[in-house]
């Protein structure tokens, strides 16, 4: 498929940049199961989404904000790989579109804090689609703590979409990331108590594997 040779090359191009740039620090806690998974990360910068192509060689559909796809050329591109445009206003489509990925057994990556995580660390408090994803899928869940050095992050106004706004880049440095346990969740994904619960869940293993990838950058 299109969508996979396009990853593979971009995975390619994602290597060689950070093997001279970006010292990588890569921790597994376990094996990952067998099937598509919920990657769920915290966003510490905006190259998140570029270096987290790195932890699997198998494509994944990547949740990423619509003001990256506004961009000419990069827009399209991020289409053809596959990632999901993620609009203000339309969670439900945006869901539907994550979970139908996710039953065609192609992984997917969502950043529950839905921001860039809080200048000179700390975190977001998370967002209810990934507790909804996780319980309407029925995969599991592969929580992800990074950890980088904000003094090397480059925050730079920028407008999409005629909105003022900030790119944090982090362009080189060390960048530590540990994948944690494979964790299982049911429940109606209706149920908003049950969601919260869930994403709250989720977002206090991301806390404590980021804090684990802190200890070493």
């Amino acid at each position: 498929m299109l969508s996979e040779i396009l990853y593979s090359l971009g995975r390619m191009v994602i290597q060689s940049y950070a093997s001279l740039m970006i010292k990588m620090d890569v921790h597994w806690r376990a094996a990952l199961p067998a099937g598509p998974v919920l990657f769920a990360a915290n966003h510490p910068s905006t190259t998140d989404p570029i270096f987290i192509h790195l932890i699997s060689r198998k494509p994944m559909s990547m949740m990423i904000t619509s003001k990256a796809f506004s961009i000419p050329l990069l827009g399209a591109y991020m289409r053809k790989m596959g990632h999901i445009c993620v609009n203000v206003g339309q969670g439900e489509r945006v869901l539907e579109q994550a979970r139908q990925s996710l039953l065609k057994g192609r992984s997917v990556t969502i950043f529950p804090e839905g921001l860039i995580s809080p200048a000179g660390g700390g975190f977001n408090p998370p967002r209810s689609g990934v507790g909804r994803l996780a319980l309407s899928s029925g995969v599991p869940v592969i929580p992800i703590g990074i950890s980088l050095n904000d003094k090397g992050c480059h925050r730079i106004p920028a407008t999409f979409e005629g909105e003022p706004d900030i790119i944090t880049w982090y362009l080189r440095g060390p960048y530590a990331i540990t994948i944690g346990k494979a964790m299982h969740f049911h429940g109606d994904a209706n149920d908003k108590d049950i969601v919260k619960k869930v994403s709250e869940n989720i977002m206090q293993s991301i806390r404590a594997l980021a804090l684990d990838s802190k200890r070493r950058v």
